[in-house]
Protein backbone atom coordinates (compact mmCIF):
# COMPACT_ATOMS: atom_id res chain seq x y z
CA UNK A 1 0.00 0.00 0.00
CA UNK A 2 2.75 2.42 0.79
CA UNK A 3 4.46 2.08 -2.62
CA UNK A 4 0.93 2.67 -4.20
CA UNK A 5 0.70 6.17 -2.11
CA UNK A 6 4.29 6.65 -2.78
CA UNK A 7 3.70 6.56 -6.66
CA UNK A 8 0.85 8.63 -6.40
CA UNK A 9 2.71 11.53 -4.70
CA UNK A 10 5.20 11.42 -6.83
CA UNK A 11 2.94 11.75 -10.03
CA UNK A 12 1.68 14.38 -8.27
CA UNK A 13 4.79 16.65 -7.90
CA UNK A 14 5.39 15.53 -11.60
CA UNK A 15 2.31 17.28 -12.59
CA UNK A 16 3.09 20.01 -10.58
CA UNK A 17 6.30 20.29 -11.72
CA UNK A 18 5.17 20.57 -15.84
CA UNK A 19 2.69 22.92 -15.04
CA UNK A 20 5.29 25.59 -13.80
CA UNK A 21 7.50 24.58 -16.30
CA UNK A 22 4.65 25.10 -18.93
CA UNK A 23 3.72 28.48 -17.36
CA UNK A 24 7.55 30.11 -17.48
CA UNK A 25 7.83 29.01 -20.91
CA UNK A 26 8.56 31.53 -23.35
CA UNK A 27 6.32 31.88 -26.47
CA UNK A 28 7.97 29.77 -29.77
CA UNK A 29 7.57 33.44 -31.64
CA UNK A 30 9.40 36.75 -30.28
CA UNK A 31 8.53 40.10 -31.03
CA UNK A 32 11.53 41.59 -33.26
CA UNK A 33 13.96 43.50 -31.43
CA UNK A 34 13.83 47.43 -31.97
CA UNK A 35 16.04 48.94 -33.90
CA UNK A 36 17.39 45.07 -34.82
CA UNK A 37 18.44 44.69 -38.85
CA UNK A 38 15.70 42.76 -40.99
CA UNK A 39 16.93 39.99 -43.27
CA UNK A 40 15.29 41.27 -46.24
CA UNK A 41 16.76 44.67 -45.88
CA UNK A 42 20.46 43.37 -45.31
CA UNK A 43 19.39 40.94 -48.43
CA UNK A 44 18.54 43.83 -50.25
CA UNK A 45 21.83 46.26 -49.20
CA UNK A 46 24.07 43.16 -50.11
CA UNK A 47 22.66 42.58 -53.65
CA UNK A 48 22.58 46.89 -53.92
CA UNK A 49 26.04 47.19 -53.63
CA UNK A 50 27.18 44.14 -56.07
CA UNK A 51 25.23 46.47 -58.70
CA UNK A 52 27.04 48.94 -57.72
CA UNK A 53 30.21 47.55 -57.57
CA UNK A 54 29.71 46.06 -61.09
CA UNK A 55 28.57 49.61 -62.46
CA UNK A 56 31.56 51.08 -61.22
CA UNK A 57 33.62 48.11 -63.24
CA UNK A 58 31.56 48.89 -66.43
CA UNK A 59 31.97 52.83 -66.40
CA UNK A 60 36.09 52.69 -65.37
CA UNK A 61 36.05 50.08 -68.38
CA UNK A 62 34.48 52.03 -70.95
CA UNK A 63 36.62 55.02 -69.59
CA UNK A 64 39.48 53.70 -69.87
CA UNK A 65 38.57 52.43 -73.59
CA UNK A 66 37.74 55.82 -74.30
CA UNK A 67 41.27 57.19 -73.32
CA UNK A 68 40.22 59.35 -69.78
CA UNK A 69 43.51 60.90 -68.25
CA UNK A 70 43.89 59.37 -64.51
CA UNK A 71 41.93 55.46 -65.82
CA UNK A 72 44.51 53.00 -65.45
CA UNK A 73 44.31 50.08 -66.44
CA UNK A 74 45.18 48.54 -62.95
CA UNK A 75 42.15 50.37 -61.22
CA UNK A 76 39.99 48.82 -64.15
CA UNK A 77 41.34 45.31 -63.50
CA UNK A 78 40.99 45.84 -59.66
CA UNK A 79 37.62 46.89 -59.99
CA UNK A 80 36.82 44.06 -62.11
CA UNK A 81 37.76 41.24 -59.86
CA UNK A 82 36.17 43.32 -57.44
CA UNK A 83 32.55 43.17 -59.34
CA UNK A 84 33.06 39.22 -59.78
CA UNK A 85 34.06 38.33 -56.34
CA UNK A 86 31.29 39.93 -54.82
CA UNK A 87 29.33 38.44 -57.66
CA UNK A 88 30.12 34.97 -57.05
CA UNK A 89 29.96 35.42 -53.26
CA UNK A 90 26.19 36.63 -53.68
CA UNK A 91 25.45 33.38 -56.09
CA UNK A 92 26.55 31.30 -53.11
CA UNK A 93 24.56 33.03 -50.90
CA UNK A 94 21.41 32.75 -53.24
CA UNK A 95 22.33 28.94 -53.31
CA UNK A 96 22.61 28.02 -50.04
CA UNK A 97 19.62 29.63 -49.56
CA UNK A 98 17.55 27.70 -52.29
CA UNK A 99 19.06 24.55 -50.76
CA UNK A 100 17.69 25.45 -47.52
CA UNK A 101 14.06 26.43 -48.69
CA UNK A 102 14.61 23.08 -50.27
CA UNK A 103 15.36 21.46 -46.94
CA UNK A 104 12.95 22.79 -45.37
CA UNK A 105 10.24 22.53 -47.96
CA UNK A 106 10.89 18.64 -48.05
CA UNK A 107 10.50 18.22 -44.23
CA UNK A 108 7.61 16.10 -43.00
CA UNK A 109 4.87 17.64 -41.25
Amino acid sequence: MSQGVEFNRLMLEMRSMQMEAMAKQKPAVEAPVPGAPNFADMLGQAVNKVSETQQISGQLATAFEMGQKGVDITDVMIASQKASVSFQALTQVRNKLVQAYQDIMQMPV
